[in-house]
């Protein structure tokens, strides 16, 4: 079973601007934890996902990383 590892630490809004707690979901490949790993609940999940893709397109996080 996958540790939940963020549900206490989960901030009650997901911003698109706030680079350094969204890279925190985020593997070191650029992808989006699953809900999985991250203990999210569905709705905050999609929010999540949505604030993510949003700061990529603003270039402000990765689409993907060259490690």
């Amino acid at each position: 079973m996958a540790i939940k590892r963020f549900k206490k630490d989960a901030p009650a809004y997901f911003d698109y601007k706030d680079a350094k707690t969204l890279l925190r979901y985020m593997n070191m490949y650029g992808q989006i934890e699953p809900i999985s790993k991250t203990g999210l609940s569905a709705k905050q999940q999609r929010q999540l996902a949505t604030a993510i893709k949003r700061g990529r397109h603003l270039a402000l996080l990765p689409f993907v990383t060259n490690n």
